[in-house]
């Protein structure tokens, strides 16, 4: 993309149940749209797209009325809920722009990133990472288990940006290039860093949450990982037969020990630790393997079935 040109950018927020933070952030992202269009870095044409995920509350009724009121306001309806993933790829397939920018509702992601991110766009980049460099809102319990769960991520294997969720920026061509990968175990944050092409980053400060409640608490993040882990590694499917390889060995071992004492020696005490505890260890190695199998084994089956990842109910504004 050239620097002297103004690009067309889409601003794409996934919502869900969001009605008590949108008309806060939708002041606060066209007041952003307004600066960027004067200082020429941006096109008139820019918009703001929310991508309601199925929600409960009146957060459509409430996109419909911004739409109006906003010109620069557009918003997608999914038929149903699918998930936080499932809504932003919505939105990046279906809206216009040169480039778009993907953040969530409670705008915790720092908007004012966003003009970093159209300057690293127009000096070349087509994906441009936010990086959070600073948690200090966050509990400490929140800050141990978001770290610990980008070292997981990285123990397994799955490449991703330390201390970057879905706030990024992407070019139309890194867009199109990203429907070439037809996962329906949807890991964004996975999947974009596989597409390649010149990418940057950015890093800000992590804001409160100004309404409403987190849609990723503790549950949902080792939610998150595990999906991560399962789209994108064998790596537990490793772990599971070097288990049973020491297992063996060890069961060998212990089978010579229990003869030598049989044959050799008469201290053999009949007794119910011998019996009894290896049944417990290898049945509960056996039952974790079979659910680790299972797992990728379901992963599998929704895959071949090639269901579509959403269905877009209603537009307005796009």
């Amino acid at each position: 993309m050239g620097v002297q040109r103004a690009i067309q950018l889409g601003i794409v927020v996934p919502c869900y149940n969001e009605e008590p933070v949108l008309r806060d952030t939708t002041t606060r992202l066209l007041a952003l749209l307004d600066r960027l269009i004067a200082a020429g870095k941006i096109a008139v044409a820019s918009r703001i797209y929310y991508v309601d995920d199925g929600s409960r509350d009146g957060t459509w009724a409430l996109i419909e009325e911004l739409a109006q009121q906003h010109e620069r306001v557009g918003g997608l309806r999914l038929s149903r809920n699918r998930g936080h993933q499932n809504a932003l790829l919505a939105g990046l397939y279906t809206v216009p722009g040169d480039a778009i920018v993907s953040v969530d509702a409670d705008l915790q992601d720092d908007v004012e990133a966003i003009e970093r991110m159209v300057d690293a766009c127009h000096d070349g980049a087509d994906i441009v990472y936010g990086v959070r460099d600073d948690r200090s809102i966050d509990t400490a319990f929140k800050r141990w288990t978001a770290q610990a769960f980008y070292r997981l991520m990285a123990l397994f294997g799955v490449e991703i940006v330390y201390n970057h969720a879905d706030f990024r920026l992407m070019s139309r061509r890194a867009i199109d290039a990203l429907r070439d990968y037809h996962e329906v175990n949807l890991f964004l944050r996975g999947i974009v860093p596989l597409i390649g092409f010149p990418t940057a980053t950015v890093s800000y400060a992590r804001r409160a949450r100004r309404a409403g409640e987190s849609k990723y608490p503790s549950r949902r993040m080792l939610s998150l990982a595990w999906e991560g882990i399962t789209s994108f590694s064998i790596t537990p499917l490793r772990i599971v037969t070097a288990l049973g390889a020491v297992i063996f060995a060890l069961t060998v071992l212990m089978s010579f020990y229990v003869l030598g004492v049989r044959l050799l020696t008469d201290a053999a005490v009949p007794g119910w630790a011998s019996t009894v505890l290896p049944i417990y260890l290898l049945g509960g190695i056996q039952i974790l393997s079979i659910g680790i199998l299972g797992e990728y084994l379901g992963k599998i089956y929704r895959e071949v079935k090639q269901r579509p990842r959403y269905v877009v109910q209603q537009t307005v504004n796009v």
